[in-house]
């Protein structure tokens, strides 16, 4: 949506055009910002412009409503005082326009009474005298107060029955979250939920009419209503829960759909099932965008991290908007690019979830060390894990945790009522899966997984406990030395976790011809997503440069030390009965990743003697593959 307000200097434009922008959420432009440096100086000295001076600067601002449409809108004002002036201008179709008009006594009060302003008023006749009146768009009288024009302009039909840039289908907290972050944006958007009779009955209207204070906001209860507010191409986000429903969802749209329309995915889709769709609907003409989404509904309503792929053009047009709604970097960049073709971007939203699951688990692993093992009480591991932000280690997760500890529930501490029981909505198994399809170590993010699949069965842990008499074990060093050990160890397994997680993305990359850049990625999770730290923030630099974090030079002195703290605390927590799988698990990935020999030999000659699946040997350098008789071989006592 393009309003442009057209008058002459001191009719009001800007206060008008200003309002409007904070009523409908839009950006507000001035065209006199535009002018260039002698345009200025011209008008300050009260030198009429000429056409010669107008037409770059009106190419200008033409070329800037162009952009500002394809991201949902804005407002401008601006004199455009001849007809030529204004079809410069009609760049993109549907302008509203708004003249201002009222008596040369009052313009000139108004210009009289304002300061700092280069417009100077002698100029005034000047442009009355070259004002043009327009047979089309609205004349409205400036002798109204401010906001009794406000009011006029809301209620054009142009205005309030505007068609919407972007559809939502889902209000669950995801997207009621997403919709109110693209109308605060100025995008207009309609949203639909699904009528269910006693359950979900007026979901999307009753939304709209609760954010009333987002007029380019609006609810339909009914799908033919939805889609028709649309303009096209249309563009539908999904926030529905993933598998079945998501392909009934687009056979129920597919034929209310032409050819160029987009559909994306926004939900926690199995990759695989991605692929498939965006193929499938690119026979029929149609785009699929298969979009990450992370952040949780902080993020979603503030300013996610977003991971589109799919279909390219798209993209395209898809990306002035979700640059909109985006979080933004330590730059300002927003955190959204194309990750690559058919469904990577939901693939790197998976392994970003195993990401986070191995994270959480890391801290769970933490806080039972230093409440059990260091005993500890809930604020002093608060205060310790704010001091390991302060210290380099800062992360959302290690934030929330360490506001978490502190929350009370009368007299107890919140987290003390928590069930031990953590859920999981499938991502972390889908991220296992692949890695063993691709042949890729994955260990420490698959324990992350194990370890909620084995605290799901509270009761039968209860028995087991009391059965073999099981108790942490305190710590008999000393606090302070052990805190810095933690906090090494802790940070290791960050590195390990995230190594882990990237060698996924590259592997697959590679084998998918998919192209992931691991650098963009890391930059798009520094903010908006759960796994956003300083480290991801590293990791955009050694991503460029390096293609595994073990290989960074500058990490190499960091990561010998810390192994020692690492393999020590994990020592030390199973000798007192505190399980670490995701610690353990990580010294063990490592230490296997920077052994020179293995043991792997003697596998491959089980192997071989009971299997006949051959080995290759050392001093062959062929690589050429042997079977030996190894019962035949084995020494008999004499």
């Amino acid at each position: 949506m393009i309003i442009i307000v057209t008058g002459v200097s001191g009719s009001g434009k800007t206060t008008l055009g200003s309002l409007l922008a904070k009523n409908l959420h839009l950006p507000f432009y001035d065209a006199d910002d535009f002018h260039p440096t002698a345009n200025i100086e011209k008008m300050t000295h009260g030198i009429p412009l000429t056409d010669h001076d107008r037409w770059p600067w009106l190419d200008h601002l033409a070329e800037n409503i162009q952009k500002w449409e394809s991201s949902g809108g804005g407002i401008l004002a601006c004199s455009a005082l001849r007809e030529v002036y204004r079809e410069r201008l009609q760049t993109v179709p549907d302008i509203i326009w708004l003249h201002l008009k009222g008596m040369k006594e009052v313009i000139a009060e108004r210009m009289a009474a304002r300061k700092g302003h280069y417009m100077n008023p002698d100029l005034l006749d000047s442009q009355l005298n070259t004002w043009e009146e327009p047979g089309y768009g609205y004349h409205i009288d400036i002798t109204k107060s401010p906001e009794e024009m406000v009011k006029e302009v809301l209620s054009y039909p142009e205005i309030s029955q505007a068609a919407s840039h972007i559809g939502i289908i889902g209000m669950g907290v995801m997207g009621k979250s997403l919709a109110l972050n693209f109308a605060e944006k100025g995008v207009p958007v309609s949203v639909y939920n699904r009528f269910v009779e006693g359950k979900e009955e007026y979901v999307a209207s009753q939304f709209a009419e609760e954010n009333t204070e987002f007029p380019l906001l609006k609810g339909f209860d009914d799908l033919e209503g939805f889609l028709s507010s649309l303009q096209s191409p249309k563009k539908i986000l999904l926030m529905i829960p993933a598998g079945a429903a998501v392909d009934q969802q687009i056979a129920q749209l597919e034929s209310s759909l032409q050819e160029g329309d987009i559909l994306i995915d926004g939900g926690n889709s199995f990759y695989e099932d991605s692929n498939r769709r965006v193929k499938a609907l690119e026979e029929k003409g149609l785009h699929f965008v298969a979009m990450g989404v992370s952040g949780g509904e902080e993020g979603a309503r503030r300013g996610p991290s977003l991971m589109p792929s799919g279909s390219r053009e798209a993209f395209d047009i898809l990306a002035p908007y979700l640059q909109k709604i985006a979080a933004k970097d330590a730059h300002a960049n927003p955190c959204v690019e194309y990750i690559g073709p058919a469904g990577s971007g939901h693939f790197i939203k998976m392994v970003h979830n195993s990401i986070e699951y191995a994270e959480m688990q890391a801290l769970a692993e933490i806080y039972q060390l230093m409440k059990y093992g260091l005993k500890l009480t809930y604020p002093e591991i608060s205060k310790v894990l704010k001091n390991w932000a302060n210290e380099g280690l800062r992360s959302y997760l290690l934030e929330i945790t360490a506001d978490i500890l502190l929350v009370r529930d009368g007299r107890e501490y919140l987290l003390d009522m928590v069930l031990d029981k953590a859920g999981q909505k499938g991502t972390g198994s889908w991220s296992l899966t692949t890695a063993l399809n691709f042949q890729v170590p994955y260990s420490p993010l698959s324990e992350a997984v194990t370890a909620r699949m084995l605290s799901s069965n509270k009761s039968n842990r209860v028995e087991l406990a009391e059965y073999y008499g099981h108790r942490f074990g305190a710590f008999a060093e000393d606090k302070v030395i052990l805190i810095e050990k933690l906090k090494n160890a802790y940070a290791l397994t960050r590195f390990i976790n995230h190594e882990v997680g990237f060698d996924l993305m590259k592997t697959v990359s590679e084998k998918e011809g998919w192209n992931l850049n691991l650098s963009e990625i890391a930059r798009i999770w520094t903010n908006g997503c759960i796994i956003r730290s300083t480290m991801m923030e590293q990791l955009v630099g050694i991503f460029k440069d390096n293609t595994s974090i073990f290989t960074t030079k500058s990490l190499k002195s960091k990561i010998k030390e810390m192994k020692l703290d690492l393999t020590y605390i994990v020592g030390l927590g199973l000798q007192h009965s505190h399980a670490l799988p995701v610690m353990s698990a990580a010294a063990n990935y490592f230490l296997s990743r920077i052994t020179t020999d293995s043991p792997a030999n003697l596998i491959q000659a089980q192997r071989d003697y009971f299997g006949a699946h051959t080995y290759q040997r050392k001093d062959d350098p062929s690589g050429a593959f042997f079977h030996s008789d190894w019962k035949a071989s084995v020494p008999h006592p004499s």
